[in-house]
């Protein structure tokens, strides 16, 4: 299986798929295929696993495509501004990201629920209890809010985050959230009473602009012109 990745504020990943190769999305994933690929959905683990995708932000089904013979070609396009990364799964490896990352996948690769075992990373962790955790082998794509900065963390090393911005771990870093300090900090630092604190060893991959933050900001802007 190839891929090219294309675009800048709005990519979209276009996957090339041989006899036998099959890759799955959410059910209404895909944007684009050529004719001699063949789509099958089902609700991918039954009852349950349609109902533990649901917990994640995804759709209880999933679709499934292959190619029938030759090569064909699909394209699956991000749903907001940012950016899709590939990440290449070996047996046994996987990786945690936030819950509406998924893009797709080569069918070797699991989707499973991340819960969030620490009750204030849970409460206030910008991403609620429930995350996502893709386990290889295999191809996976997942799609992130702006621009992608990665970090590299040394045991014991210390990154703290503005909760939402974290948009991808391995699972060797320790994910939790800590209070703000300071009563100025709190009331006039600008950054909400807590921050995400993740500490090494492993690879972090930080968002510059999630979603959330974009759609309120476009709500104050519209608030504010109403009102004029």
């Amino acid at each position: 299986m190839r891929y090219e990745i294309k675009g800048d504020t709005l990519p979209v990943v276009i996957v090339y798929l041989s006899g036998g190769e099959t890759v799955y999305t959410q059910s209404g994933g895909m944007a684009w295929m050529s004719g001699n690929i063949k789509m099958d959905t089902n609700m991918e683990g039954g009852l349950l696993g349609g109902l533990k995708r649901a917990f994640t932000g995804e759709s209880m089904f999933m679709t499934f495509y292959s190619c029938r013979q030759g090569e064909g070609m699909i394209a699956f396009a991000s749903s907001f501004p940012g950016e899709i990364k590939p990440v290449r799964l070996e047996a046994g490896q996987s990786i945690v990201c936030q819950k509406d990352a998924f893009l797709c996948a080569e069918e070797s690769v699991k989707l499973e629920i991340f819960i969030q075992r620490k009750l204030g990373t849970g409460f206030f962790g910008g991403e609620g209890f429930v995350m996502q955790k893709l386990a290889g082998p295999g191809l996976a794509f997942v799609e992130l809010d702006g621009k992608v900065i990665e970090y590299d963390l040394e045991p014991g090393q210390v990154l703290k985050v503005d909760t939402g911005h974290v948009a991808m771990f391995e699972p060797t870093v320790s994910f939790d959230i800590e209070m703000v300090k300071g009563f100025r900090n709190i009331f006039f630092g600008g950054e909400g009473l807590f921050l995400a604190t993740l500490r090494g060893p492993g690879k972090v991959w930080l968002q510059t602009m999630p979603l959330a933050n974009l759609v309120n900001l476009v709500a104050a802007r519209h608030s504010h012109s109403d009102k004029k």
